[in-house]
């Protein structure tokens, strides 16, 4: 005889600082959205919508559930079903985020060094990706390519090739718009028919950025989001606003650091234990990680 199903306890998101906000302003925010925020975020796309709907009924069995169920022993229990919604939904996310480390480091990356990259773009540039998401694409291939000439010169071997892993991340510390990619790369090159790998000297970072600052600004006056006179002067800066953070080695032997810096690439922007929501005031209180 099969045992009786368990006391179902959902994890009830409806109780934290997060949903409430998002249940009590989404619609208004909505609905103000064009007057208030275009201006300085882009335009409305509606696909955000649909994610925060279906945020609001992730985790509600009143939704639907499934009845999960062992065969040997016939103890069962109800899950209710999940958004499955990236960045937005707190609890979907960090499932992602954990799943991708894991998948990683188990079935994609080498036991070889790694470093870590992230390319930055100025100020003055990023309204344009705001504006036209695309360019985001764009914008991750621009760094990978700027890194992968900078490794294969530098690698003294036949048609050395690097492999990589990218994210593009579009906010900062304040949440704020910047569009900036994280790139987990082999540091060196493999080689040869067998695939043999040679380890690259020391990089200079500021070749690189300048690599890196030529093709995008090539890549945005192509595309005609700016003018000749634009990349004239951002090329004559002494600080231009385009930087490029190189990490330490990390050892094929780490899989800790390594998983960690998988799941740091993907990770939400926003941190729910930081934020409190005191609703009969009406305010959101953030605290800034530091």
């Amino acid at each position: 005889m099969s045992l009786p199903a368990a006391v179902y306890r959902p994890r009830n998101p409806q109780s934290s600082d997060y949903y409430r906000c998002v249940e009590d302003y989404f619609e208004t925010f909505v609905g103000i959205y064009d007057d208030h925020f275009s201006r300085q975020y882009g335009f409305w796309r509606p696909y955000i919508e649909k994610v925060i709907y279906h945020y609001l009924d992730c985790g509600d069995p009143h939704n639907g559930f499934a009845r999960v169920k062992c065969i040997d022993c016939g103890h069962e229990y109800l899950l209710a079903f999940s958004c499955k919604r990236r960045h937005f939904c707190p609890s979907c996310h960090q499932k992602r985020v954990v799943e991708f480390g894991e998948w990683l480091c188990t079935d994609v990356l080498k036991k070889v060094p790694h470093r870590h990259f992230v390319f930055g773009i100025p100020k003055m540039l990023r309204r344009y990706f705001l504006y036209d998401r695309k360019l985001l694409a764009d914008l991750s291939r621009c760094a990978w390519e700027s890194l992968k000439i900078f490794l294969q010169e530098v690698v003294p071997e036949t048609d050395p090739i690097p492999s990589a892993v990218i994210a593009v991340q579009t906010f900062g510390d304040f949440l704020g718009f910047n569009p900036h990619c994280h790139i987990l790369v082999t540091d060196g090159c493999f080689y040869g028919s067998r695939g043999m790998f040679r380890v690259a000297p020391p990089l200079e970072l500021k070749k690189l950025e300048a690599i890196f600052r030529h093709k995008v600004l090539r890549m945005l006056l192509n595309k005609g989001k700016i003018t000749q006179e634009m990349v004239k002067m951002l090329s004559g800066w002494k600080h231009s606003g385009f930087n490029v953070f190189r990490s330490n080695r990390i050892s094929p032997t780490d899989e800790t650091a390594m998983e960690n810096l998988a799941r740091y690439i993907i990770r939400a922007s926003f941190s729910q234990e930081r934020m409190q929501y005191p609703d009969q005031e009406g305010k959101v209180v953030y605290h800034r990680q530091h």
